[in-house]
């Protein structure tokens, strides 16, 4: 799978102002061209940075369906199937048109806590049944639960899982993986600054929130990594060091979206329980692009 090596972007999903919030069509066909021309590698649609949980089964389906017919083979997709009941998972597998899909990312069971060998079995049934490759998917800040070194690399001897996002944030686990897992596991980064460390020892990229709104950037950044010339990569990185904590201050993906409006791409509109960026988060953020 080296065609997900690089820069991939967890795609924001656009809604109107308020107070329909409803998906923005055109807003999502401009930022699938932003991306694309900034030199992204591939896309992930409907993954959790596309505020999922609030989206229907039925808006999930017309913007998969967007996107693949816009997208129309310039880049490959991943599409994000995870939650935290592995039956109703097994069921949208069997439903989900996956034509002109390359993999599915899929995070682990939130809320639910599982044991590593629930997560192991959990996996291990997604991907014996599905039809397409699938990436692992570890944010323990979100789910309230860890997937170790150990299971990850369990996991990875599956011939249909074929990486991980590793969003952890700890280093030294990102190291046991790197050290241990098979040449073609995929290691990507899931946290944008720790992208170049990352790829200094063994991964391969990053699935990024700001790359929605720098993808040329973000893409840059990341070939220099690959590339070996960490000392350019790195100060690429830098200049993101003062704006990145603003994008989660608020949750993820208000900090973004209001970037983006700054942009012009889209508005900054996000669905309860989510807030839209408040007017001294809007104001940091426009000072500092």
């Amino acid at each position: 799978m080296d065609k997900l090596r690089g820069t991939g972007i967890a795609l924001i999903t656009p809604f109107t102002p308020a107070p329909d919030h409803a998906v923005d069509y055109p807003a999502l066909r401009r930022l699938l061209d932003f991306c694309i021309d900034g030199g992204v590698e591939y896309l992930v649609i409907n993954g959790t940075t596309g505020e999922t949980p609030t989206t229907t089964a039925e808006e999930k389906t017309e913007i998969l369906r967007v996107c693949k017919e816009h997208v129309a083979g310039r880049v490959p997709l991943v599409y994000g199937i995870g939650g935290n009941d592995t039956a109703g998972l097994e069921t949208l597998l069997r439903t989900t048109d996956l034509d002109g899909i390359d993999a599915i990312l899929s995070a682990s069971p939130a809320y639910n806590k599982p044991s590593q060998a629930g997560i192991i079995q959990h996996y291990l049934r997604l991907a014996d049944l599905s039809p397409k490759p699938i990436l692992l998917y570890n944010v323990p800040g979100r789910t309230s639960s860890n997937l170790t070194a150990d299971t990850t690399l369990r996991l990875a001897q599956h011939p249909n899982i074929i990486g991980i996002k590793e969003a952890s944030g700890n280093l030294e686990q990102c190291m046991a993986i790197a050290a241990r897992k098979p040449d073609d596991f995929l290691l990507i980064s899931g946290d944008d600054m720790l992208t170049t460390p990352m790829i200094s020892f063994g991964g391969v990229g990053v699935i990024s929130v700001l790359g929605n709104a720098f993808p040329q950037r973000m893409s840059d950044m990341t070939r220099l990594a690959l590339q070996g010339d960490f000392a350019a990569a790195t100060k690429l990185l830098f200049e993101f060091l003062p704006l990145n904590p603003l994008m989660y201050e608020e949750s993820n993906p208000v900090g973004v979206k209001a970037v983006l409006e700054a942009q012009g791409l889209c508005s900054a509109a996000v669905r309860l329980p989510l807030l839209e960026a408040s007017s001294g988060l809007k104001e940091r953020i426009v000072k500092l692009m």
